[in-house]
């Protein structure tokens, strides 16, 4: 529409004056709901927390002597070293093979790079506590690996229990991360660069160390930040076959489940955030460097046959995609083994349950309907809470304070978020300068509302990131010309907005569920036994000694997630078919 015509357009059709000022305050309104429900579910239980930390268990204020404590403890603060190992261990790992990976997938000429992506992302659907479980069955004292394959080769033990294994198990846990980073790194290439260094006669060896590596240095340092992060917070994993090698996320469980220490419990959660924290920091500073690779005159870069380098990377790839199948396989195998390793013969008496702890299908099914209400309520609060930020014009102290709290949940770890929900939810009230508040939201406390909650917060950030990019792709004129037609910007959103970004918003919904699925660490610490979850119950079941149903338990919750995954491959295959239309029209 030419611009005259849009102006004569907008004046003809201008809202009153008194129905602008109203939608204004209406935006005023809700950008403060959005800052005030973050600051109540992220900074005032974080407050909380930081309270107890500095307080005795009687509630008196001792300052820093709780951490000096801590680290005073040996046995208590070699779990910050431990931590710290094993993190820097598995980002090297991951970062080295996902990058490895990602180059095959973007810039060879594999066959079947579909099938090699989705066999790389397996590990996002499944509980870390299936991975350690997973490597008991392979290289525990019984494993598959360490007896020979049942005798049939030589055995090999590799002393599991300990470091070795947890780095084992989150290099399987952040592989798909550095994968989907680097991916998108590495896809977005200038092909002029290329035939620069080729005319001037670099070698392939020297185009890489100069033109291939400096343009994904902010992709590799952010895959690298994201992996030590998941690593350094991640407590399923080490549970399973961490042994008597602590780290500081297995310390916070004894602390407040073994000793019902939560003023120690709180010290640790906080030792715990602050190198997540840092880490996050570090790589927020890092993309704001980033520049744009791929410019208005950039030419995509297409992979050129190469036989050698092909067939080599075409290993490569599959040898990484058999190790993780074999490895999930593994899993579902031992669900179904009557008696490991004895009495191999198959059965689905492990899903039974019967005479388990832990909760049994009511467990899976309490998980099934957290998941679901997750999704539906972060996908909402999430959308709704991007579209306020990008949309609304003016605010801009607001808006920088919405955004910057809608990112804050990116650097909490799971445990943190559960035990500074404990804390603050189950407080009756408060005493402020000798004023008694009661709590008004201590009716959420050990209700399937406070699980829901704390799953929303805890995968809040990268759902907003996703919405906040797909918000981004839309023309703002859609908001100015419905402005100056006198249509309320919610109807506007509801009409336009919300179909436009339909692919973004299931993607959104699945994330929520899958990920609340899979998750023990936010939730741990906040079910109660009228409402068990599958995944604390695998976490209970290993506990006792229970592999096989635990293991059984896991392959439940891997089902669930890889049928949600389907079904919405399905939905939006259809959604971004009519979506592409209708912007063609």
């Amino acid at each position: 529409m030419p611009e005259s015509a849009s102006v004569r357009i907008a004046a003809a059709s201008r809202l009153p004056a008194a129905a602008l000022d109203l939608e204004a305050w209406t935006r005023r309104a809700l950008m403060l709901l959005v800052c005030l429900w973050m600051c109540v579910v992220v900074v005032l239980p974080l407050a909380t927390l930081l309270s107890k930390s500095l307080a005795d268990a009687d509630g008196r204020f001792v300052g820093l002597d709780n951490f000096l404590h801590y680290f005073q403890n040996p046995s208590l603060s070699a779990s910050l070293g431990h931590s710290l190992a094993v993190s820097l261990a598995t980002t090297a790992i991951s970062v080295s093979l996902g990058f490895a990976f990602a180059y095959g997938l973007t810039r060879t000429a594999i066959p079947g790079k579909g099938l090699f992506k989705t066999l790389a992302l397996t590990p996002l659907f499944a509980p870390t506590l299936l991975n350690g479980i997973a490597l008991v069955y392979l290289f525990g004292r019984k494993g598959l690996i360490t007896r020979g394959f049942f005798g049939a080769l030589p055995g090999l033990d590799v002393d599991l229990y300990g470091p070795l294994g947890i780095i084992l198990a989150e290099a399987v846990y952040t592989f798909p991360q550095a994968v989907l980073i680097l991916s998108v790194a590495l896809g977005a290439a200038d092909a002029r660069l290329y035939e620069a260094a080729a005319s001037l006669g670099a070698s392939r060896l020297r185009t890489f160390l100069t033109v291939t590596l400096p343009s994904v240095r902010y992709g590799l340092v952010s895959a690298a930040f994201v992996c030590f992060i998941l690593a350094f917070t991640d407590f399923g994993a080490p549970k399973v076959v961490g042994g008597g090698y602590n780290v500081l996320a297995t310390d916070i469980y004894k602390q407040v489940i073994g000793q019902q220490n939560f003023v120690m419990g709180a010290v640790v959660s906080v030792v715990l955030l602050l190198p997540a924290v840092v880490a996050f920091i570090a790589d927020r500073l890092v993309q704001r460097r980033q520049v744009a690779l791929i410019a208005a005159r950039s030419v995509p870069l297409a992979p050129r046959p190469n036989r050698l380098g092909d067939a080599l990377m075409l290993a490569f790839v599959a040898l990484v995609c058999l190790a993780i199948t074999g490895f999930y396989a593994t899993g579902l195998f031992a669900s179904l083994v009557k008696v490991w390793p004895y009495d191999l013969s198959l059965g689905l008496g492990h899903y039974v349950f019967s005479g388990i702890g832990g909760g049994g299908w009511a467990a899976f099914a309490n998980s099934l309907a957290m998941s679901a209400l997750s999704a539906l309520a972060g996908t909402v609060l999430t959308f709704a809470s991007a579209y306020l930020i990008e949309k609304t014009r003016g605010l801009a102290p607001l808006r920088r304070s919405a955004y910057f709290l809608s990112l804050l949940p990116l650097a909490l770890p799971g445990l943190v978020i559960g035990l500074a929900y404990i804390f603050f939810f189950n407080a009756p009230g408060w005493s402020i300068l000798g004023v008694h508040l009661p709590n008004p939201f201590n009716f959420l406390y050990a209700t399937m509302g406070i699980l829901v909650l704390a799953n929303v917060v805890h995968f809040y950030s990268v759902s907003f990131l996703t919405a906040t990019t797909a918000l981004k792709n839309l023309d703002p004129e859609f908001e100015t010309v419905a402005q100056s037609m006198g249509v309320p910007f919610q109807r506007t959103f509801m009409r336009v907005t919300v179909p436009l970004c339909l692919p973004a918003i299931l993607e959104i919904a699945m994330y929520y569920f899958v990920n609340s699925m899979a998750t023990v660490s936010a939730v741990i610490f906040l079910y109660s036994a009228d409402i068990p979850l599958a995944s604390v119950a695998v976490a209970n079941m290993d506990d006792a000694g229970d592999i096989a149903p635990a293991c059984a338990m896991s392959m439940l919750i891997v089902g669930a997630n890889l049928c949600v995954r389907i079904l919405y491959g399905l939905a939006t295959r259809g959604v971004r078919r009519r979506t592409q239309a209708w912007t063609k029209r």
